[in-house]
């Protein structure tokens, strides 16, 4: 009985001995096999005019490497701010992403941690990938040496396309109007062939999305450096001019001659952009003002839409003009992200010659890159006549304070509606200006 008794015992420890031997091994073989958990980029946009493209791309991109990529799109733009600036407060921003505002917004995004400095990728093999851009374009998402920010000189975004602000005709309406097709080249003109064709042929002379203060303040910026001088204009942001300046209340006064002609479109400062662009690709306006992704809109809004682009009709003919453009999308990379590599290499790949020609034919924007010229339509090569006049905010020294913009965009509409003049919007700048100054020192 004690034999059979220890027969029994020693049987169960065997047993036993022989369990956890194989969930060891399970355990061991479990932890050791490859994972199968796919790969995958999450991208952040709020370009509905380009939704189609981008998933064509990530198409592409999964059939040459295997690795899925989504675009996730959240329009419109404020919206996708806000979605921006929760995540990046909550933690899981996606591993790209663009960010919408001044470049101050921009630092703080990269102080937090949350951008990836893409020096190391950018000027490897002697700059080739640096190289690729056009250098007005890049410049707008780089940091430059000693910057007011205090963000380490670098770049810090991958442009994806170029944007120029500029003016645009309505070349239908002027040969109904029995106008020549050169567009007018100074401030008078502009206003003389506006009137004109709005009383021939009983249409708005301009129309513009001026609800989007934004489209006021760039006009405003170019019509300020052609009338002063861009040395000039910067000096005002550094409080070493003050807004009450003879030269800026010429600025402002072009506002009022605008308004007192009588060219603008009714209800100009309550229509967003894309209202107007509606209405100028249905031959209702003469005149407009706007980016160069308009090329697209238009065409999907009327593909037998004639008009053509043109340079800032100049208040100060003698004086050279600078035309507000660069980078226009630009996509960053989460530096927290566990996909980070994956990210900037397919960042790289979405800047190759091949996949730049792509977005020229479906989204007809300007690309970011050099190169691919030759694919471009007549109308978008005399474009990049402009490069080398471009200016941005994202590359100056220093930027106004976004107080002291929102008063002068708010002041520019009060203009239009008749309830402010040129020099009592110009003391109230200069006011708000003194007390930011006063309290920052």
């Amino acid at each position: 009985m004690l034999y059979f008794n220890s027969f029994i015992k020693e049987g169960v420890i065997m047993s036993f001995l022989k369990l956890i031997l194989v969930l060891i091994l399970s355990f061991y073989g479990c932890t050791t096999k490859p994972s199968t958990k796919e790969k995958k980029i999450v991208i952040w946009h709020w370009m509905n005019d380009r939704e189609e493209a981008f998933n064509e791309l990530a198409n592409r991109y999964r059939e040459k490497t295997g690795i899925t990529v989504v675009f996730k799109l959240f329009s419109p733009p404020d919206i996708y701010s806000q979605k921006i600036i929760a995540a990046a407060r909550a933690g899981n921003l996606p591993d790209i992403f663009g960010i919408l505002g001044e470049k101050k917004t921009f630092a703080s995004f990269i102080k937090a941690g949350h951008i990836l400095s893409l020096n190391n990728y950018m000027y490897e093999n002697s700059n080739n990938w640096f190289n690729k851009f056009y250098p007005q374009t890049i410049k707008v998402v780089m940091f430059e040496k000693n910057n007011i920010y205090g963000i380490e000189e670098g770049i810090y975004a991958v442009p994806l396309d170029t944007t120029i602000m500029q003016f645009i005709y309505n070349k239908t309406l002027f040969k109904k109007a029995g106008i020549d097709l050169n567009p007018p080249q100074t401030f008078e003109e502009f206003i003389e062939v506006s009137k004109n064709i709005k009383e021939k042929l009983n249409v708005a002379g301009f129309a513009s999305g001026w609800a989007e203060s934004w489209l006021l303040n760039c006009l405003a910026t170019e019509w300020a450096i052609n009338i002063m001088g861009e040395e000039k204009f910067l000096k005002t942001i550094e409080s070493k001019i003050p807004y009450t300046d003879p030269d800026w209340i010429k600025v402002f006064e072009l506002f009022e001659k605008i308004r007192d002609s009588g060219i603008l479109m009714p209800n100009i400062i309550t229509t967003i952009n894309k209202e107007a662009e509606d209405i100028f690709s249905k031959n209702k306006a003469a005149f407009s003002f706007n980016g160069t992704w308009a090329i697209n809109v238009y065409k999907q809004l009327s593909s037998d839409l004639d008009y053509d682009f043109f340079s800032l009709p100049k208040a100060e003919p003698k004086n050279p003009i600078k035309i507000w453009g660069g980078a226009g999308t630009y996509f960053m990379v989460n530096a927290k992200s566990e996909n980070k590599e994956e990210a900037v290499k397919f960042l790289k790949w979405l800047t190759e010659e091949e996949q730049q020609i792509f977005l020229i034919e479906k989204t007809n924007n300007l690309p970011a890159v050099r190169g691919c010229e030759d694919k471009l339509p007549e109308k978008m090569k005399k474009l990049l006549f402009n490069l080398e006049n471009l200016t941005h905010p994202n590359i100056w020294k220093y930027n106004e304070d976004s107080r002291v913009i929102e008063i002068i965009n708010t002041g520019l509409q009060q203009i239009i509606l008749g309830i402010k003049d040129a020099k009592s919007l110009a003391s109230e700048i200069q006011k708000e200006k003194e007390r930011i100054t006063l309290k920052n020192e």
